[in-house]
């Protein structure tokens, strides 16, 4: 019987099998573990996975490691899982992976279960059962989570949440506990939380009270003295309303005390002494209401959600809004404010912090405070000093009641936490730019993202705005969309577009769209001034706060390609180091200029773009921006070249590009699954990248670009693709008159027109290639040509031509010593001979190839070779050695991830299959073929469906 798997990561990180603990293997791999058992049963990218291991400095290796890591996990936690199998906990999830186990494996499971049951039982009224659930619950954190695995910020947030979650449920069991007349046996829990949140109130106050009960009065004073001591020296404040109270109760102990005690009044030797204000102020401070706010839909559900989850809670509600500024961050919170505002029944204030006005630190706390305190009725005169003696009139003021705070334009957390109100019914909003980590981790705060709208909400933004004005009809609807577009959705944008149709009833959708198709002057289409704020004047605000090194980076983005950036493009587009790169755009990410994807990719705002060339525009000389978009440019096309030798196919081997210049480094991929993914990821850049070089002298040829993603498209079954990037690469070979690109192009686009079945066209290229090449003595070139040419003339059923056009290929590679030529020329006799039903000499040529293959290391030549033996073989009617070797070539194409292969293959195994009376096995060759050219570009190419549908015909007969 296998040994029982178990699994800790609340506290430091553990592995048993039976009574036996497991090594879980080097730093960084145990690192990934407990961040998956800390979020198991949700999906974590491998993006995301990078920047919580690495955050800063990842190597270029980083998506690699972690696969390799991820192999070794799932052996480390099933030794018997078979290779390449993803096991019982341990799945592929999309572009990342998820970790699942259930509560007798992991103890962050168990302990969830024992507190969902906690909370059962306490709204039930059945408080012993509850404290019994807590118990065993608590029993189950032995320390920190994650035991000091986390290097980076983003990874300690993710343990902090489970620490936070302990920390809850100490409080919550402390209540129940004392109110049982059973404290001691909280004690531990609450010692052990005490010292993993030093700063934590609500802890101490808990085990300040359940040592009263436990009758060790001296201990609980102590800790106050402790944890006051310390709010004075790291914070500047004294204790808040419940630590006062809790000290209280351990001066003055009561044999049967309530769950909760609120005194009369606070007690005058802790708190400031405020004359109280002449009558009862509820404040109603909220900014209007937007009357055409539309959508956000998700984002209000989330925080109805949060609102009504008031369960356990030991303070404020705080959830932090962020975002790029523009998107409607202030929006959406008054909205939301005024939408719950008829819950808070001692008032709602409103603050502006400034955050984002200027280089200062914005409103500082004693300002805000006393804003706040005069709001809540305190007279200016009666307002105390210092900042230690205003906190403490400000939790007064609030304490016990229902408060809802909307703290708007913040920059950091040290501008929140002194206006945190001193009661747990009350609800903080707060607005930012930025992402508050510090008040999540510190302070327990939800932290939302304001995303942009979708389009049709956008739209509808738009529309709303424009209602009254008549202009919303049927013939607008395209112009619309395309202001909606052009804007990059930004409600701020179309907020203040919408406003100036209005204010000139004669200015025309089309001219608008026009003025934002202008890249050099699209953000003049949106004036500022009088009280408007425009997305300039916002995105300046932003740049402004970046260090010098973010600056050039976001300046140097806007020549970044459509498609997004990685972190190794940035570092040849800057021509810095990796580090000093990545720091750079993490300093972006934060302040809302870039975002970073699922894939690593950064991408800008289209008018945060638009900006960005303006500053590049005022600040570079041309010549830095034509530098640095050449140095994009060589990062594309060595990185592609280095991808492509992974894939080892026989396609053109042309002479290699000058070296990169400095600064520029190139990717590297280490198998061929790396590469194919490397170019899944990087098609779309890669196609921009040859109309940029196509379109300018940025000293990268266009034909190089082009040409190091053949092998992959054809394998890929893109095939219109192929043809587009070739097609763009020719025409600037042409209009430079590069008569060597325009042979190579030449030989490439032949491939893609041949599979559409334009056979002539075909034979019109590889002509004008075989041109080219005999002009220039390129006789490795030539005879390359030869094997194309021996294919198109085969499908045009001229086995004679094709056959000789194979001969001279061969003759070519062995007078040149060219083994790789004399190969494909081998294989294409082997075609052309089968199909003259010539078989003997077919495989025999066929067989030379596969050895010079096999010497080689060729292994698509061989999966091509084992193809044609197949078919020889089964002319000859060798029906069983044919379907081994259409099998093997089956296998060996399906390891090299090419399609075209794999479906010629199967489709020829199928009918041969058919033939011999397997019908089965027919149908799951069939199946599978079918299958895989449902993968292609337009369904593939034309006459493998109708071979496929002829054949379909086939299987039907034998029912």
């Amino acid at each position: 019987m296998e040994a029982r798997l178990r699994l800790q990561v609340m506290g430091p990180l553990r592995v048993w099998r039976g009574d036996a603990e497991v090594d879980a293997g080097p730093r960084q791999q145990r690192a990934l573990l407990a961040l998956l058992l800390a979020q198991h049963g949700r999906p974590v990218g491998l993006g995301e996975l990078v920047d919580l291991i690495w955050m800063t400095d990842p190597p270029a290796s980083a998506v690699n490691l972690i696969q390799k890591y991820i192999g070794a996990l799932r052996r480390v936690l099933e030794p018997g899982v078979a290779p390449r199998s993803s096991g019982s906990y341990l799945a592929l999830h999309g572009n990342g992976y998820r970790l699942t186990a259930g509560p007798d494996v992991l103890d962050l499971a168990a302990f969830g279960r024992f507190v969902t049951a906690a909370k059962a039982a306490a709204a039930a009224g059945r408080t012993g059962e509850a404290l019994d659930r807590y118990a065993e619950a608590l029993r189950l954190c032995q320390g920190p989570s994650g035991g000091g695995l986390a290097d980076n910020a983003a990874a300690a947030a993710v343990f902090a949440g489970i620490d936070g979650q302990f920390v809850d449920a100490a409080v919550d069991a402390a209540g129940i506990a004392v109110a049982e007349g059973r404290p001691g046996e909280v004690l531990a829990p609450l010692r052990l939380a005490a010292r993993m949140f030093p700063l934590h109130e609500p802890v101490h106050a808990s085990l300040m009270v359940a040592l009263a009960g436990a009758d060790h009065q001296a201990e609980g004073l102590a800790v106050y003295q402790s944890i006051r001591e310390r709010l004075a020296d790291e914070l500047g404040v004294d204790p808040g309303r419940g630590l006062r109270e809790a000290y209280l109760r351990v001066l003055t102990p009561i044999v049967a005390p309530p769950a909760v005690v609120v005194p009369a009044e606070p007690p005058p030797a802790v708190v400031v002494p405020v004359e109280p204000p002449p009558a009862v102020v509820v404040p109603a401070q909220l900014p209007p209401d937007l009357p055409l706010f539309v959508g956000r839909r998700a984002e209000l559900a989330a925080l109805d959600d949060l609102v009504a989850a008031t369960t356990g809670r030991t303070g404020p509600l705080v959830v932090a809004m962020d975002g790029m500024g523009g998107v409607g961050k202030s929006t959406l919170a008054a909205h939301f404010a005024h939408r719950v505002a008829r819950k808070f029944t001692d008032g709602q204030l409103y603050l502006d912090l400034q955050g984002h006005e200027d280089d200062g630190e914005g409103v500082t706390a004693v300002e805000a405070l006393r804003s706040l305190l005069y709001a809540l009725g305190l007279r200016g005169a009666d307002a105390p000093e210092s900042l230690e003696a205003l906190v403490g009139a400000y939790r007064s003021l609030t304490a016990g009641k229902r408060i809802l705070v909307l703290l708007d334009n913040v920059r950091d957390p040290s501008q929140v936490q002194p206006l945190l109100p001193g009661s747990a019914g009350s609800l903080v909003l707060v607005t930012s730019r930025f992402p508050q980590v510090g008040l999540a981790a510190l302070g327990g705060a939800r932290l939302i993202r304001v995303d942009l709208p979708d389009p049709q909400v956008a739209r509808e933004m738009l529309e709303r705005r424009l209602a009254h004005t008549g202009r919303v009809t049927g013939g607008d609807a395209e112009s619309l969309d395309a202001i909606v577009e052009l804007c990059g959705r930004l409600p701020l944008a179309l907020a203040i577009l919408g406003a100036r149709l209005s204010a000139r009833p004669r200015l025309s959708l089309a001219s608008v769209v026009a003025e934002l198709r202008d890249d050099a002057h699209r953000l003049a289409a949106f004036p500022g001034g009088r009280g408007v704020r425009d997305p300039r004047t916002t995105f300046a605000w932003s740049y402004r706060q970046l260090s010098p090194d973010a600056a050039r980076l976001f300046r140097l983005l806007s020549v970044a390609l459509t498609p997004g950036i990685t972190a190794e493009a940035a570092a040849s587009l800057s021509a810095w180091e990796p580090r000093r790169t990545r720091e750079s755009l993490m300093e972006l990410a934060e302040a809302a200029l870039v975002t970073e994807d699922d894939h690593g990719r950064f991408t800008s705002h289209v008018l945060v773009k638009s900006y960005a060339e303006e500053l590049f525009r005022e600040t570079e000389p041309p010549a830095e921006r034509a530098a640095a978009i050449s140095r994009l440019l060589q990062h594309y096309l060595h990185s592609a070249l280095n991808a492509q030798s992974e894939l080892k196919k026989s396609y053109l081997r042309s002479s290699p590009p000058p070296p990169p210049p400095d600064g520029v480094v190139a990717e590297r991929q280490s198998s061929l699954e790396n590469a194919y993914g490397w170019f899944d990821r990087h098609r779309d850049v890669l196609f921009e990248a040859v109309h940029v070089a196509s379109e300018g002298d940025h000293g990268v040829d266009p034909w190089r670009l082009a040409l190091a993603m053949p092998q992959y498209l054809e394998s890929a079954g893109l095939f219109r693709d192929w043809e587009d990037v070739v097609r763009t690469a020719l025409r600037a070979a042409r209009e430079r008159g590069d008569a060597i690109g325009e042979a190579h192009l030449c030989r490439s686009l032949a491939g893609p027109r041949w599979y559409s079945g334009a056979n002539d066209d075909a034979l019109d290229l590889l002509q004008t290639a075989l041109r080219h090449y005999t002009e220039h003595g390129m006789t490795t070139e030539q005879s390359a040509v030869l094997t194309n040419l021996q294919n198109i003339y085969d499908s045009l059923g001229e086995h004679e031509v094709a056959l000789e056009h194979a001969r001279q290929a061969v003759a070519l590679g062995r007078l040149s010593g060219e083994r790789h030529t004399e190969l494909n020329g081998l294989l294409g006799m082997g075609q052309s001979l089968a199909e003259l039903e010539r078989f003997e000499e077919a495989v025999h040529a066929l067989r030379q190839a596969l050895d010079i293959g096999r010497d080689l290391d060729q292994r698509t030549e061989e999966a091509i070779g084992r193809h044609l033996l197949a078919q020889s073989l089964a002319g000859m009617g060798r029906a069983d050695e044919a379907i081994e070797e259409y099998t093997a070539a089956v296998q060996l194409a399906g390891v090299l991830a090419h399609g075209p292969i794999q479906v010629y293959s199967l489709r020829d195994l199928s009918k041969l299959l058919l033939s011999t009376g397997d019908v089965a096995g027919a149908r799951r060759a069939f199946e599978r073929a079918v299958e895989l050219m449902g993968t292609f570009q337009d369904g593939g190419p034309g006459f493998l469906r109708a071979d496929l549908e002829q054949l379909a015909q086939l299987l039907a007969r034998h029912r």
